[in-house]
């Protein structure tokens, strides 16, 4: 058999867990595991001394596209992804104007073609006035589902009215992913915000039973309706607590954020810049999100990147936008954290490639495994490098985890078995590819 593409000589996180091996590619697919005779190939890249991870997949980013000059857009955004070993996103809703109707995600889809270094799949935004729309909406090429802000973030999406919400519910099959705060409570606590002028205030004002409330509101809508949700970003023990009893029906995402930040010296050392919403909380919950990795309890964990500028971030708060950016950063910090012993690279790798592909049916992604589209991250586990401004990608130029000493790294990014980059540098073209899920699969489709 003869290859497009052999990796060798590599540590591969394969179905079976850890092992040696070799890695064959031909048309883009993974064609052969194992241990594979010299000159068969047209390319070969020697792993030695590297571990070959299933494509990481970030289903949480805030690209912005369309923006303005000085903005994140879908070009800077997919480079930053796949400079940080990231070889798909799930892009999020909330841009200008929102990715709520076919116009707007089959324009997104447009804008992606030639400008996207990554794979790439776009929610459309639930609204009040979009309801009877979800059912086709959801089913459109390049969609991965539809995405319901029950509190206010950045972004004019918002459902808010407990009938609306159970009409969303109750509109469409696949699994609805939701921001889960009560937005009526956020209203009356408000002024805790408003008086404190300060970013500590943040997990105050929005204080965990905002987020408890609207968790098992959605849970309880999940359940009257027949339809899956998938509760994002949860930033509580309570929310923990809580959802490792609704499994059935609830998967669970967090961000690397609230489980690397905690309060009050994140808001103390960074102030706005380490706001988001739901914000980080004290080391209790941050404990309690740990626990949850270790148990099972979370399904996915995703960046949430969110490219505001250092001069939107200045703003005096609350008038700051909520968000920061983190997909180059992720695999970095979660690899230091894997290194640190805090979790294992299994549950890494389940985290963020295989749980992708399980709760979202991603169709032949998220699997080092034969017959699957051959994206790969290649890390050295033992480099040691220190996040600096210059590496990053994004237009919003700053993380805040700069001058963070990171322990694992990656060094490599391949896509369809294609090298996108080595070695912290961008290779060939964009050609970043929509996603493609078993839910929506067209007949006849390849």
């Amino acid at each position: 058999m003869t290859y497009d593409l052999v990796i060798r000589n590599g540590m591969a996180v394969l179905p079976a867990g850890l092992a040696p091996a070799d890695i064959g590619v031909r048309n883009g697919k993974i064609v052969e595991i194992g241990a594979i005779a010299a000159g068969q190939t047209g390319e070969e890249i020697d792993a030695t001394g590297l571990t070959i991870l299933p494509g990481m997949i970030d289903t949480q980013v805030h690209f912005r596209e369309p923006g303005g000059e000085h903005k994140e857009d879908l070009a800077t955004g997919s480079k930053a992804a796949v400079m940080g070993g990231i070889t798909g996103v799930f892009e999020m809703p909330n841009t200008n104007p929102s990715t709520s109707t076919t116009a707007a995600l089959e324009d997104k889809l447009n804008r992606a073609k030639g400008r996207m270094w990554c794979e790439h799949a776009f929610y459309v935004g639930a609204t009040p006035d979009n309801i009877q729309e979800l059912p086709e909406l959801e089913r459109l090429p390049g969609t991965c589902g539809v995405k319901m802000f029950m509190g206010s973030s950045t972004g004019s999406l918002l459902v808010e009215e407990p009938g609306a919400i159970e009409a969303v519910m109750a509109s469409g099959n696949r699994r609805v992913a939701v921001h889960a705060e009560d937005e009526a409570r956020l209203r009356e606590r408000k002024n805790i915000a408003d008086a404190a002028a300060n970013p500590t205030a943040h997990p105050e004002w929005r204080d965990a039973i905002t987020a408890l409330n609207a968790t098992k509101q959605i849970v309880e809508l999940a359940r009257k309706t027949g339809r899956r949700v998938h509760v994002l970003h949860i930033s509580t023990g309570d929310e923990m607590d809580f959802l490792q009893h609704h499994k059935d029906i609830a998967t669970v995402e967090i961000t690397p954020n609230h489980i690397t930040m905690e309060a009050p010296d994140c808001y103390e050392r960074l102030g706005s810049l380490a706001q988001m919403n739901p914000p980080v909380r004290d080391g209790a919950h941050r404990r309690r999100i740990w626990h949850a990795v270790a148990d099972g309890t979370v399904d996915i964990l995703g960046s949430d990147h969110a490219p505001h500028t250092r001069e939107e971030k200045a703003n005096t708060y609350p008038n700051t936008p909520s968000g920061m950016p983190g997909v180059q950063t992720t695999l970095p910090l979660m690899l230091t954290h894997v290194n640190e012993g805090r979790l294992s690279l299994l549950r890494l790798v389940d985290m963020m490639a295989h749980g992708p592909n399980r709760v979202w049916g991603i169709a032949g992604k998220g699997r080092i495994a034969m017959g699957y589209d051959a994206d790969f991250t290649l890390v050295d586990m033992n480099a040691e490098r220190t996040i600096q401004a210059d590496w990053l990608a994004s237009r919003a130029g700053w993380s805040p985890y700069e001058g963070i000493a990171c322990k694992g790294w990656p060094v490599g990014t391949i896509i369809r078995g294609r090298q996108v980059m080595r070695d912290a540098e961008l290779i060939g073209e964009a050609d970043g590819q929509p996603f493609r899920f078993h839910e929506t699969l067209r007949p006849g489709a390849s």
